[in-house]
């Protein structure tokens, strides 16, 4: 019924206008009795064989949702009800930022894509705190997405890492460090090795003193180059953190069906969903490799089904996440993609 008939109205009109009125809506059926226990009901899928133990935490299934897409910590709980294994809230930044003009946010129906300049739009990390110690649902895993404000340079980077995450760290059970949007000026610049090292270090060597660790991941970019991922590994493996997510959005605008002139109009942005799955696959297997398959990896871009997904846990990928192919599958793809999927 997605596909048939709610997505052909949602997609007649913007989509970052479509994005807010789904939120309101949403949020506006779960608070009818009996709707919560119905959308588990048709959408959540258990399966023991799904259940996977990475980075020292217990996933009920491989599946989660990408960062982006709650980025305010607003409906996670409602989310939660679509059967994923954790949901990742972020990027989000010491201060409350606008994020770029719009229009920021684009469909390439062709393609099955999206692009997205978005410029980590968010209300601030104190107001994320606030959502997540409300949080009802204790077994419902969250990662918190966490990068710097526009303004900040790069030189003082660390510090707005820092703040997000001590004040995230008693409400989520993962961090994530986004140094690879595309659409914050200068970010990934952090991505290169010694800015990166003293970044993961730093927040590294703040974790272990916690008297409870947790899991620090680092988001990369799809556009690295083979010397630069093997740059990602040695730092990773140097600086102790649990992981990497591969990957984030990509520059590229290559062998698209959008036509030339649409992709130009649009312009800037970084470039997600089917576009990206090759390429997303190749630095999984990749990073993989390098490493031994000694770091874990979470897998993101591209996946639509149980076939997409099945790819990235192939290529190496311990979870996958999803973000653009929920927005053009519906809330159904995830039950479909964890029934396809083959675990060993």
């Amino acid at each position: 019924m997605y596909k048939i008939l709610i997505r052909p109205i949602f997609f007649l009109f913007d989509p970052e206008k479509i994005h807010h009125f789904t939120f309101s809506l949403i949020k506006f059926l779960n608070k009818t009795p009996g709707i919560s226990p119905l959308f588990r009901g048709i959408y959540k899928y258990e399966d023991q064989d799904l259940k996977t133990r990475v980075f020292g935490i217990d996933f009920p299934n491989p599946v989660g949702l990408a960062a982006g897409f709650d980025k305010d910590g607003k409906l996670f709980e409602e989310l939660g009800n679509y059967g994923f294994g954790f949901i990742e809230v972020g990027t989000v930044t010491p201060k409350g930022q606008d994020g770029n003009p719009l229009p920021r946010l684009f469909r390439l129906p062709k393609d099955k894509g999206l692009i997205n300049r978005m410029g980590f739009n968010n209300n601030g990390v104190d107001g994320l705190v606030e959502r997540l110690k409300k949080r009802k649902g204790k077994n419902l895993i969250i990662g918190g997405n966490i990068g710097k404000n526009k303004l900040t340079p790069n030189e003082d980077a660390v510090n707005d890492y820092l703040i997000c995450f001590h004040k995230l760290f008693d409400h989520v059970d993962y961090f994530v460090v986004n140094v690879s949007s595309p659409n914050t000026p200068n970010l990934r610049d952090l991505q290169e090795k010694e800015p990166l090292t003293k970044l993961l270090k730093t927040l590294q060597k703040e974790n272990s003193s916690k008297e409870n660790q947790k899991p620090i991941l680092l988001k990369i970019a799809p556009d690295l180059t083979n010397g630069q991922l093997d740059d990602i590994v040695a730092i990773v493996q140097d600086s102790g953190i649990a992981g990497l997510i591969a990957t984030n959005t990509t520059i590229s605008r290559e062998n698209l069906k959008e036509s030339e002139n649409r992709i130009k109009e649009i312009a800037n942005g970084g470039l997600s969903g089917a576009p990206v799955r090759k390429r997303s696959t190749e630095v999984i297997q990749y990073l993989s490799e390098k490493s031994n398959g000694s770091i874990p990896i979470v897998a993101v871009g591209g996946i639509f089904t149980a076939a997409d997904a099945q790819e990235k846990l192939d290529a190496g990928a311990s979870l996958i996440q999803v973000y653009t192919g929920f927005i053009y599958e519906g809330p159904g793809m995830i039950k479909r993609i964890l029934k396809g999927l083959k675990i060993s």
